[in-house]
């Protein structure tokens, strides 16, 4: 499991945009983190190959529909 800050530094995005997406729709495209007891977030360690499998299929999806 890694932060929040370590999570947005490996996609190349701001800690505060993940938490924005994250109260707005309760996960972040699709990945949810663990709440910790004092209100800490950790995120699955492969959740940035989550996000590109999901990519990868909407993409996939997007061609077979053209």
């Amino acid at each position: 499991m890694v932060t929040t800050k370590k999570f947005a530094d490996q996609i190349g995005n701001l800690p505060t945009s993940i938490h924005h997406q994250l109260c707005k729709t309760g996960s972040y495209f699709g990945v949810r983190p663990v709440k910790l007891p004092n209100g800490r977030l950790l995120w699955p360690d492969d959740a940035v190959e989550q996000l590109i499998a999901q990519r990868s299929k909407k993409q996939e999806a997007d061609h077979a529909a053209a």
